[in-house]
């Protein structure tokens, strides 16, 4: 059974891995979990995802060059910060799905599913 792909881009340790257990224990393949975006980006050369749930602020800059590469390929992209409220993020990208940190697993899941669902 082919279940979709999940991209992980978080660089608090705890965070980052809390995040793939969540979508792993769902019953959805994990790639990362990646703390910067030049690891994210190689990942998604070597394999699109399904869905990528992005922290704003990485290691090594913010997310958003990782985001745009990813809508351009169509695929959803749920952001998960600390540093930016939904809203600003929506400001941006109009048709974000955005949460704050710290996103309760069964609020993650839901956003999730009405991505995948809206694809």
């Amino acid at each position: 059974m082919n279940h979709p792909r999940i991209l992980v881009a978080e660089d608090e340790f705890i965070v980052a891995f809390d995040l793939c257990d969540t979508v792993q224990e769902a019953g959805f393949e994990v790639e990362g979990p990646h703390s910067e975006i030049s690891t994210a980006m190689l990942a998604v050369q070597k394999a699109r995802p399904d869905l990528a749930i992005l922290d704003v602020e990485l290691e090594d800059g913010d997310a958003f060059p990782l985001a745009e590469a990813l809508m351009a390929e169509d695929v959803p992209v749920i952001f998960h910060s600390g540093q930016f409220t939904p809203e600003e993020v929506r400001r941006r990208y109009p048709s974000a799905i955005a949460c704050s940190k710290p996103c309760p697993p069964s609020v993650m899941l839901a956003k999730v599913q009405k991505a995948l669902g809206a694809h």
